[in-house]
C-alpha cells in the first residue's frame, strides 16, 4: 500500500491521458495507459495451427535465417517484406514453411515482449518505492520542524537527500512512454510480420 501523496505524484507524473484512456493504477505494477495483455497468442496471428517441420539442413537454414532478420526491430517492415519475397521464392511459396518461420519469429518476439513487460514491472515497483522514500523523508523534515528546537543539520541532510531522490525519479519517469509503447509495439510487428508471410505463401 502506498499513501495517498505517493499516489497522487506517482499518477501525476505517470499519466497525462484522457479519463476514457488513463492507466489502471489497481495494478501497480503496470503504469502504462496500453492496456495490459501479458502473453500473446500464437493461434490468434497464424490462420493454421502450426507444428514442427522436419527439414533438410538446408532448407532450416534458410528459414531460421529468415526468422531471425524479421526478428530484428532495426529491420523496417518494407525491408522485411523484400527478404520475405526472396525466400518465397526461393522456396516455392511453401505455406508451411512460412508457417515455420512465422513459429521462430513468434517466440523471439514474444519472449522479448514478456520480459521487458517484467522489467515495466520492476520500474514500475521501484519507481513506487522511491516515491514512498521521497514522502518519508518529506514527512521527517517536517517532523524536525515541528520541534521546538529542530536538528537542522539533519532537516539540511533530509533535504538533499528529498532533491537528489526527485531528480532521480523525474529522469526515470522520462523514459516510461517508451517502455509503455515496446510490447505493444512489438505486438503490431507480428502481426505485420504473419500478414506479409501469409500473402508470400499464397502467392504462389
Amino acid at each position: 500500500m502506498y499513501t495517498h501523496k505517493c499516489y497522487a505524484v506517482f499518477a501525476l507524473v505517470i499519466s497525462c491521458a484522457t479519463a476514457g484512456n488513463a492507466a489502471d493504477f489497481s495494478d501497480p505494477t503496470w503504469p502504462c495507459i496500453q492496456r495490459k495483455v501479458e502473453r500473446l497468442s500464437v493461434g490468434l496471428m497464424w490462420p493454421a495451427p502450426l507444428s514442427e517441420e522436419v527439414l533438410d539442413p538446408a532448407t532450416k537454414a534458410a528459414v531460421d535465417e529468415l526468422a531471425e532478420t524479421l526478428a530484428l526491430r532495426r529491420v523496417d517492415l518494407e525491408e522485411a517484406r523484400g527478404a520475405v519475397a526472396t525466400f518465397a521464392e526461393a522456396q516455392g511459396h511453401d505455406m508451411a514453411l512460412m508457417g515455420a518461420v512465422f513459429e521462430r519469429v513468434f517466440d523471439r518476439l514474444s519472449n522479448r515482449r514478456t520480459r521487458i513487460i517484467n522489467g515495466i514491472g520492476e520500474f514500475s515497483l521501484g519507481q513506487i518505492a522511491l516515491s514512498e522514500k521521497i514522502d518519508g523523508a518529506r514527512a521527517e523534515m517536517d517532523s524536525q520542524m515541528a520541534q521546538s528546537e529542530p536538528d537542522f543539520d539533519r532537516v539540511d541532510a533530509l533535504e538533499e537527500q528529498v532533491d537528489w531522490d526527485q531528480r532521480i525519479f523525474t529522469d526515470r519517469q522520462k523514459t516510461i512512454t517508451y517502455l509503455c509503447e515496446t510490447p505493444t509495439l512489438l505486438e503490431k510487428r507480428l502481426y505485420a510480420i504473419s500478414q506479409m508471410l501469409q500473402e508470400a505463401g499464397q502467392s504462389g
